[in-house]
């Protein structure tokens, strides 16, 4: 089972990246998805659910692009999820059980409650700016390894 779905890790993804070129105002798309070994038209896609969150501003033309609507310090990771995937994984049972609570758990639920909360906190707390600086000052990457770069690491 996956917490995420595919769409909001590369919306996260895109986001810490674009959160890192944020000096250099509208950001293209097609730069973004190059950077990040991603499918231009999907994250175009992705992007848009960021800018109809108004999360993100769209700029169309030669000069177009992305860029955040507000200071990246102020968009906590949560938001990002909320606008792709929504925020019903912080209250949802883990197998699908409607009606799981207090009085007809599942055989997960007080495990599954104390680490949904875990996470809840986590993604309120990290926000752009900061992920954005440790890629940047730590080298950290954001894109997939391909398969040269993957047979190097196992060197």
């Amino acid at each position: 089972m996956a917490l995420l779905s595919k769409s909001c890790v590369y919306g996260i993804r895109a986001a810490i990246y674009i959160a890192s070129e944020a000096e250099n105002g509208y950001i293209s798309i097609s730069q973004v998805a190059k950077e990040l070994n991603l499918s231009s038209h999907f994250l175009t896609k992705i992007l848009q659910e960021l800018t109809s969150d108004n999360l993100l501003l769209s700029h169309k033309g030669p000069r177009g692009g992305v860029k955040f609507a507000k200071d990246t310090k102020d968009i906590k990771l949560i938001e990002i999820i909320g606008a792709i995937d929504g925020l019903d994984l912080f209250t949802e049972c883990a197998l699908g059980l409607e009606g799981c609570g207090v009085y007809k758990p599942c055989p997960l639920h007080d495990s599954w409650t104390a680490h949904r909360g875990a996470l809840r906190t986590l993604f309120e707390e990290e926000n752009l700016h900061d992920l954005a600086e440790n890629v940047k000052s730590a080298g950290l990457r954001l894109r997939t390894l391909n398969h040269q770069e993957l047979l190097e690491l196992k060197k």
